[in-house]
């Protein structure tokens, strides 16, 4: 059961209100309108092989909050949005949604430079939404029609943009590729790294510990981030695993452990990260966070947790909300710009949603094309009883 998360609510409302008065005495004004805050983050980070760890202590500007909140509202609306289209039959097959985690991705991507590359599993419709797909183009792809990022041809795992590589469907198997995406960055030297998620579940994998090794031995830079959602698929992580600190399970790798319902500290953790594995190697970061659905559409959720658990969570820990209450205190953002945010968002996910639910899909010939990005031959191999040309279109978005 919620072995981490659930010390919050143990909190006594006074540190609460000491935090909250420690970010206060940051806050610099501007006619009378708070433009940049200093805020401490609320829980501290864990160390693994490490003397120093990253600033509890971090900036937000306005611009900042804006564009978190904003981020964490589109992805917490297209899964909703791409929930409800499960359930009308209009997505079909796997459908893994990210709502709970919003702060995980939102942070991380926030300390992001424009050298810095993703690979991650198969819950990635927010994922893909922050590297540069706008909300059509994942909720295209999920219903399978040609306004999708992929054309449709990919669906809800397999979903890519530039520095983004995917959507991966094999428990895993991304975590290797990341390695390799680190090294191809090394190999070039143009001083970018990759972030390898993965889960709890995924986190026992034989594949991980290989890459962890071939990644120090080579001092890749590569980031090995462990979303722990305290469940993988319908089992606590405690009756999965004989260690969950996940951040610890790298040996010789160091490690940190991450507050992943706090935007700010998984931002300050990434930077931190970001130095740390361009200058020494690779390094393990676990995000404890925790998901609202099922592990996937077919999942209730609920045969494995209580609904009072999930609940407790969201009442006391989501991380949007959690957002949103500490910027409106401390006069980053005000009410009616949380409103007006909300509605453009709903506005925006709400015309995706329709455009998708009523898009075409590619015809039959289409489904051959761009199967390489370069071809060395004309004809497609393996095709047994065709003769098929390779056709290449480049008109999705990874192209």
């Amino acid at each position: 059961m919620l072995r981490t998360l659930s010390r919050v609510s143990e909190l006594p409302i006074i540190v609460k209100q000491l935090q909250k008065n420690a970010a206060q005495a940051g806050v610099a004004k501007t006619n009378n309108y708070a433009t940049e805050a200093t805020v401490q983050v609320n829980r501290p980070f864990k160390l693994h092989r490490l003397e120093e760890g990253p600033e509890t202590t971090v900036k937000l500007t306005k611009d900042e909050a804006l564009k978190y909140y904003t981020q964490m509202q589109t992805i917490r609306r297209i899964e909703t949005a791409a929930g409800n289209l499960y359930k009308e039959k209009i997505i079909r097959g796997f459908c893994h949604l990210y709502s709970g985690q919003e702060a995980c991705a939102v942070g991380m991507k926030a300390a992001m430079r424009d050298v810095d590359n993703i690979i991650s599993a198969y819950r990635v419709h927010g994922w893909t939404y922050l590297m540069g797909v706008p909300p059509l183009g994942v909720l295209g792809e999920l219903t399978g029609v040609q306004s999708g990022c992929a054309r449709g041809k990919g669906g809800s795992m397999h979903m890519y943009c530039p520095n983004f590589y995917g959507g991966n469907g094999i428990v895993g198997a991304q975590v290797p590729l990341g390695a390799g995406v680190a090294l191809a960055c090394k190999y070039k030297g143009n001083g970018g790294m990759c972030l390898a998620l993965y889960g709890d579940g995924a986190a026992n994998q034989g594949q991980v510990f290989e890459a962890y090794n071939m990644a120090y031995l080579w001092k890749l830079p590569v980031i090995f981030v462990c979303e722990n959602n305290n469940y993988g698929m319908g089992t606590s992580a405690e009756r999965a695993s004989c260690n969950t600190d996940y951040y610890t399970r790298g040996d010789a790798l160091p490690g940190i452990w991450v507050d992943g319902m706090d935007v700010l500290a998984v931002r300050s953790a990434t930077e931190f990260a970001i130095k740390y594995v361009n200058e020494q190697g690779p390094l393990v970061m676990e995000t404890n966070t925790y998901r609202y659905s099922g592990h996937s559409m077919s999942d209730p959720g609920t045969s494995y947790r209580t609904r009072e658990e999930i609940q407790e969570v969201r009442q006391k820990r989501d991380p949007i909300t959690s957002f949103k209450e500490l910027c409106i205190e401390l006069g980053l953002i005000t009410t009616d710009e949380v409103k007006a945010i909300d509605l453009k968002v709903r506005k925006e996910v709400d015309e995706a949603t329709a455009q998708a639910k009523n898009g075409t899909e590619l015809p039959v010939s289409h489904l051959w094309t761009d199967v390489y990005s370069n071809n060395l031959e004309p004809k497609l191999r393996g095709t047994n009883g065709y003769d098929i040309d390779h056709i290449q279109e480049r008109k999705g978005v990874n192209h």
